[in-house]
């Protein structure tokens, strides 16, 4: 019979892939594990070993004890077969950190968007300049981890707004009046390397799935509540950024009772806000405004929450009346994708835990008939960065596995 042209070379392809996500998940393993858990014969798995070693992505990193014979090596990932940039990206800081293959974070840095300006916009807001600002903070960052910033495979950027998902550019976003078409080239070519613009929320949904209370889980919900109102979508391992990017943009909800966000916008004399629809309910001015009508005055919408949950009876009140309001969002989710898990992120969500996660659940149980599990994130440290920097992780691996 004769053989196919590329078996064998696909079938070399398939068992380096296997080993070496083997042991960026599971790793420091001996040739003996990494065959029993790939199935590949011992044979097999040395020369797969052998060959990740001449590519420079394995090591010997010390050696197993315990068992009759000589010990066995342990081999690893080599952590600098590559590196990746991450950057979050908010109205008042910028945050940047470089991380290794293997994901641990060499160096971190914050810079402000003020460093940055470039000029005004048309309602006179400060613009910074996008890809000198993000170009400063990975430079910023790479400093710091001893990384050249020519040594990232790939970068990750999380923005507030709609992220067009055909071109990569921030279409609309509140907070970043000088991003603008062609932003994503232009970074691109800047930093002579891959770049992924991605919504905060979604890449905070990332961070949740990988290293959080939605790990492993191929469908659930994220809901974002800090200055607004955010949420990202999971559906079948995948984020579901819809046609326009726009899906999650749940603070455009329309409420009974509450005015559009059209409506606000049009106000004579009005600035631009994140005022109309659900984020009027949630939006953190309206979570301290309810709080102060409370007793709970405080300078921030988490702190003021973090109180309500502190003051054990006397904060009931005020919880409920937020889970009441969250839930029309979370509700409204619901019914229309009856997902596994919802989890609440965000400032105001980590402030309310297990109090405003229980009320909210109780809340879509009265107003729909789906009971929904709603849990508090468990990914606590700069989520949106670290969303970032898996994002741009995945993308330097699959060069990798490809062996491109």
């Amino acid at each position: 019979m004769k053989r196919r042209p590329g078996v064998p070379r696909l079938l070399r392809e398939i068992n380096d892939r296997a080993a070496l996500e083997l042991l960026l998940t599971s790793g420091p393993l001996t040739r003996g594990q990494i065959g029993e858990a790939t199935g590949l014969s011992k044979v097999t798995a040395s020369q797969t070993l052998a060959r990740l070693e001449e590519r420079g992505l394995v090591e010997v990193v010390g050696e197993q004890g315990g068992n009759r014979g000589p010990n066995a090596a342990l081999y690893g990932v080599v952590a600098s077969a590559a590196f990746v940039g991450g950057v979050s990206v908010g109205p008042d800081e910028v945050t940047a950190a470089i991380a290794d293959i293997k994901g641990d974070v060499r160096g971190r840095a914050r810079v402000t968007p003020d460093a940055y300006g470039a000029g005004t916009t048309p309602d006179g807001r400060p613009a910074a300049d996008p890809v000198a600002m993000i170009r400063g903070a990975l430079a910023k960052a790479s400093r710091a981890a001893k990384v050249p910033l020519g040594r990232l495979d790939a970068v990750g950027i999380g923005t507030p707004g709609v992220v067009d998902p055909r071109s990569g550019d921030v279409r609309f976003s509140f907070d970043l009046p000088g991003w603008h078409e062609g932003v994503h080239d232009a970074l691109a070519r800047e930093l002579r390397t891959h770049v992924i613009i991605e919504n905060d929320v979604n890449l905070a949904a990332i961070a949740e799935r990988a290293e959080g209370a939605a790990r492993g889980l191929d469908d659930f919900v994220l809901v974002w509540v800090a200055r607004g109102i955010g949420m990202a979508v999971v559906l079948g391992g995948r984020l579901h950024r819809g046609h326009s990017g726009s899906a999650g943009e749940i603070g455009y909800l329309p409420v009974p009772g509450v005015p559009l966000a059209e409506d606000v916008r049009s106000r004579p004399g009005r600035p631009p806000s994140l005022g109309g629809g659900l984020q009027t309910l949630v939006s953190s001015d309206a979570v301290c405004e309810l709080a102060a009508e409370h007793g709970f005055a405080a300078p921030t919408a988490a702190e003021c929450v973090g109180a309500a949950v502190a003051a054990g009876e006397a904060g009931e009140a005020l919880l409920d009346e937020i889970a009441r309001r969250l839930a029309l969002g979370v509700a409204s989710v619901c019914v229309v994708l009856d997902p596994e898990l919802i989890v609440l992120a965000g400032e105001v969500g980590q402030a309310g835990g297990d109090a405003l996660t229980v009320r909210v659940a109780d809340a879509v149980a009265r107003m729909c008939p789906i009971h929904p599990k709603v849990v508090t994130t468990t990914v606590t440290e700069d989520p949106v960065l670290r969303g970032a920097v898996l994002a741009a992780l995945q993308h330097a691996r699959e060069a990798i596995f490809a062996g491109s």
